[in-house]
Order: C-alpha cells, then structure tokens, then sequence
C-alpha cells in the first residue's frame, strides 16, 4: 500500500485525534464531568486509533486495511456519543470530525479491497 495514495485518509485521521484531545480537554472543564464519562472513554479511543490508522497507512503497513475498518467503527462511536451532547460547541465539533474519519476510514478499505 502506497502511503501517497491514502494521504486524504491519514490527514483526516490525524485532524480527528487533535479534535478529539480537545473534546476531551474541554469536557474535563464542564460541571458535570459524571455525565460525559462515556465521551472522555471515547474520545481517548478515538483519538488514538485515529493516530495508530495514520501511522500504519504512513508507513504502508500490511495492516493498515483492517486498522482502518476498526477506526471508522470507533470513529462512529464516538460521533454518536459526541452527538448526544451537540449542545456543547466542543461535543458537536468533535462529532463532525469523526464522522467524516469515519467515512473516510471506510472509503479507503474499500477502495483497498477493490485494488
């Protein structure tokens, strides 16, 4: 695998992890820390599948493909998550940019499969 081909896909991982360490970071500051437990648990996930997928893509490893799959599936999970509280400027910021690692995590494992 040819990391060029994939550099879309391992920029907008690597956005997603930033995005996320925010989401996280603010979510500590709220008052009601209790309530976001899932979106910090997620969020660390998240962030750093999202930097393991970049790595692996980066370095053309054999593995890419599938760490790609599992980072859309967490990359969905935590949008979802994040979602849930789209009243927080941060949650709702954090759930775009895993949505659209998630789409594009799953645009290259197809597009690898095909090849």
């Amino acid at each position: 695998m040819s990391h060029e081909k994939y550099q879309s896909c391992i920029e907008i991982c690597q956005a997603c992890a930033v995005v996320c360490e925010h989401c996280t970071s603010a979510c500590l500051n709220e008052q009601d820390i209790q309530a976001l437990k899932r979106c910090l648990q997620l969020n660390r996930d998240c962030a750093d599948m999202c930097i393991l997928a970049a790595n692996l893509m980066a370095r053309g490893s054999q593995f890419a493909v599938q760490i790609c799959a599992l980072c859309a599936d967490i990359c969905k999970a935590c949008g979802d998550e994040c979602d849930k509280h789209k009243h927080m400027e941060h949650c709702r910021r954090c759930a775009e940019a895993c949505y659209r690692c998630e789409e594009e995590c799953r645009k290259m494992t197809k597009a690898a499969k095909a090849a």
